[in-house]
């Protein structure tokens, strides 16, 4: 089972979500601990590192998986239109 961590970032961008909406975010990463790679899409990044977009409704959740680690770590939280701008 993987570990969520935030980033200061994302726990910056989910405060300032609806109190419903960061419920809904954190139910949903809740749910994936268990094999995260069946529902995260890989982003094309010019990196090598791997970032991964999580859909929850009109949310993405950008994240970093370790699997050495067994860690989640949330990147950044937002609506899908400017979320992806810095990646």
């Amino acid at each position: 089972m993987y570990r969520i961590v935030y980033s200061p970032a994302a726990k910056r961008d989910l405060k300032r979500l609806p109190a419903e909406i960061q419920d809904r975010v954190r139910d949903a990463l809740d749910e994936i601990v268990d094999d995260p790679y069946e529902h995260v899409k890989k982003l094309k990044t010019s990196s090598n590192s791997p970032i991964f977009s999580y859909r929850v409704g009109n949310y993405r959740v950008i994240m970093s998986i370790h699997d050495f680690e067994m860690i989640i770590l949330v990147l950044e939280v937002g609506d899908w239109k400017n979320v992806y701008r810095k990646f």
